[in-house]
């Protein structure tokens, strides 16, 4: 008996511990919601010329703030980090909301970006200081845009508009600090697969359903 649980300390245990950490700490099958039914953008002007919608669309949220530019390297950790990984999922869009006047900054950020990335889901949309408070106040968030109006947080939200993050007390997030690198490889990413999980797991049971019909 003895023996049989050395072993077990020595070879087995070392395997489940392996496997659990590499699986991610978060064991949710689906991604909480933090804030349901959030906004849609008004008709605010993007760098694309196009309206840009939330709507349909699984959307990593930013606000970029006057000092864009002051903090391009917290967008390059987020490029690195989960946009090089995942823009190859169609319905996902990275969507940074910038005061009016900062559009020259975008797109210094948005060419650096394109000389190793394809930035074809990268959006940067534009309206004033009052209408960035305003739609960021309705996300109901703990924390407050900087005086530049805005954080280095980003934020997921679904295909529906909810803000989606960690809601049990201990492990609380509803947002991800793109100037800790760590905290997008780890928390961040492991949310953002359960998203993933999600639609996919949905797209599966409805392409199950259509054949059985």
């Amino acid at each position: 008996m003895k023996k049989n649980t050395v072993l077990f300390i020595l070879f087995i245990l070392p395997i489940v511990a392996y496997l659990f950490f590499a699986s991610g700490v978060n064991s949710y099958t689906k991604l909480p919601i933090i804030t349901p039914k959030t906004n849609d953008f008004g008709n605010w002007t993007s760098l694309s010329g196009d309206k840009v919608s939330l709507n349909g669309k699984v959307t990593i949220l930013g606000f970029g703030g006057n000092d864009l530019l002051k903090h391009r390297g917290n967008l390059f950790n987020l490029n690195q980090k989960v946009y090089q990984r995942y823009h190859g999922f169609k319905d996902l869009q990275f969507v940074y909301l910038c005061p009016i006047g900062t559009e020259k900054d975008a797109e210094s950020v948005l060419k650096a970006l394109g000389a190793f990335t394809n930035t074809s889901q990268w959006q940067f949309v534009f309206t004033s200081p009052e209408e960035i408070n305003s739609y960021y106040n309705q996300l109901r968030l703990a924390e407050k845009l900087d005086a530049n109006f805005g954080t280095s947080n980003v934020y997921i939200l679904d295909k529906e508009i909810n803000l989606r993050g960690r809601k049990e007390k201990k492990e609380y997030k509803e947002g991800y600090d793109t100037f800790h690198p760590a905290e997008l490889s780890n928390e961040m990413l492991d949310d953002f697969k359960v998203i993933l999980y999600e639609y996919r797991a949905a797209l599966k049971k409805n392409n199950n359903a259509s054949r059985k019909i």
